[in-house]
């Protein structure tokens, strides 16, 4: 094996820069990062030859080495956030964003964002504006509170909140609600980190109103609730409504503080789900404050969305907190979009992906399945296709226990491994996600977007996504073009 001659038939640089793909790329990726990829691969390529003992496969190494450096090229410059399909049939999935927003309401808010707007310009009065002005008289309608704001997630709006009102004093929680929501964003902490001490009552499993008033002191700031929404404790129990909080507010002059957490608008127990305390129900209750999340029920973009007294959300709103806090225009924007849909709730329901995948009949899911595993099926793919009925979940810690009925289209490969199509799968041009279960692909259809069903079908034949041999890995191209 003469190696000496291999590395004469590597091309140069500046040859390679000549040719007419390498050229097309450079219009598409840039001169200088279609350089990089052309030097990235000169150099395996020699490392290869300097290691390899079979002249035939260097031989092949150096005739692929065209493709290798538009798929190096290509993946330097692909997006790394990208669409993603969720087949997992968990609607409000924290890993892949949350709540997904409609195509009209993401129009809107481009428009509106996308070039100079009235973020914070009064257009009535000719000068400076408020932010939340844009979304507050909504959210006042809404939920019947006296005022609103928002910061970028429930996380700031409870810190904001306790920083406001309750700095150096003391908060009474019940024991039995010291959450932890998720990346270890736990109550006990976030007070500490507001400047306010943490007073226990009860227990774990119960707490009675008797116990918030033994632990008033002097330094009792406010009594504050939290709604364990993505968690049940059942059995022995009991908890002290925001009612009851309320009526004890009024001997001490205390205000009463709710996080939501979930933050729902609509009473989904008329949609068959288990009843979740709403927004409306806790100010109607007597809460002072409340907060939630734009993001999980409420079916918007993220944000820690606050209402109650006009006082108390004034005292936030003039915390230096807030500017560290505040939300941006397309934040703000989305709000109102979103929100503008819960002036009447059949839109709402209708409107909002989040609110249209939960409230969804089994019998329309079935429906979208069977046609998805129809038009599979006349791919001819290598795989046995099928519908399964299954679970969904809301997901996003939000009614943790309830489980909705749904129907996925089932893919067991033939000629690969079902991890190794779930692997490919997640590599597509438009990744999809799906469940494992029982050796079989499952791509829940109550969370799948029905629009991307003919991309998905066509990707999979093209690309031979289910045979031994295919490489859908060099599809990266497609994920600038878009699914149609």
């Amino acid at each position: 094996m003469n190696k000496n001659l291999l590395y004469r038939k590597i091309p140069k640089v500046d040859v390679l820069m000549e040719n007419n793909v390498i050229k097309q790329m450079a219009e598409l990726y840039g001169y200088d990062g279609v350089l990089e990829a052309v030097r990235i691969e000169l150099d395996k390529l020699r490392a290869y030859i300097a290691s390899c003992e079979n002249e035939e496969e260097a031989e092949q190494q150096i005739e692929s080495l065209m493709v290798r450096i538009e798929l190096t090229a290509a993946d330097m410059y692909r997006p790394n956030m990208t669409r993603v399909l969720n087949g997992t049939g968990t609607i409000l999935h924290t890993n892949l964003g949350r709540a997904p927003l409609s195509t009209e309401h993401l129009k809107q808010v481009t428009y509106i964002a996308g070039g100079y707007s009235n973020l914070e310009y009064d257009l009535e009065e000719g000068g400076r504006g408020e932010r939340y002005s844009h979304f507050e008289r909504l959210l006042c309608r809404i939920t019947g509170a006296e005022a609103a704001m928002a910061v970028n997630n429930n996380a700031a709006a409870v810190m904001l909140i306790l920083s406001s009102l309750a700095k150096g004093g003391e908060v009474i929680v019940s024991r039995g609600e010291l959450v932890e929501v998720g990346g270890k964003f736990r109550i006990p902490d976030v007070m500490e980190q507001s400047g306010a001490v943490l007073r226990e009552a009860g227990t774990t499993n119960k707490t009675h109103i008797s116990d918030y008033e033994e632990a008033v002191t002097e330094e009792t700031k406010a009594f504050m609730k939290v709604h364990t929404s993505n968690y049940r404790i059942v059995g022995f129990t009991e908890s002290v409504s925001v009612a009851e909080l309320a009526a004890l507010k009024e001997k001490y002059q205390l205000p009463v503080i709710e996080d939501l957490g979930s933050g729902v608008l609509v009473d989904l127990s008329k949609y068959g789900l288990a009843y979740e305390p709403t927004v409306q129900d806790s100010v109607k209750n007597g809460a002072d404050v409340v907060c939630f999340s734009g993001d999980k029920l409420l079916g918007g973009p993220q944000a820690g969305i606050i209402v109650g007294k006009k006082k108390y959300i004034d005292m936030m709103k003039k915390n230096q907190l807030t500017r560290a806090l505040r939300i941006d225009k397309f934040t703000a924007s989305a709000l109102e979009v979103v929100l503008r849909e819960y002036l009447s709730e059949e839109k709402a329901v209708h409107n909002i992906p989040a609110l249209s995948m939960i409230t969804r009949k089994p019998e329309e899911v079935e429906k979208d399945a069977k046609k998805f595993c129809k038009m599979l099926r006349r791919a001819e793919l290598t795989a046995e296709i099928g519908v399964e009925s299954c679970e969904a979940q809301i997901g996003g810690g939000s009614l943790p226990l309830e489980r909705i009925p749904s129907f996925a289209v089932t893919i067991r490969p033939l000629d690969i491994s079902t991890p190794e199509l779930e692997e490919r799968l997640r590599h597509m041009p438009v990744p999809v996600v799906g469940r494992v279960m029982n050796d079989k692909i499952l791509l829940d259809m109550r969370t799948f977007d029905g629009k991307f069903m003919n991309y998905l079908t066509r990707i999979l034949k093209e690309q031979n996504v289910l045979e031994k041999e295919g490489n859908p890995y060099e599809a990266y191209y497609y994920r600038n073009s878009g699914p149609y």
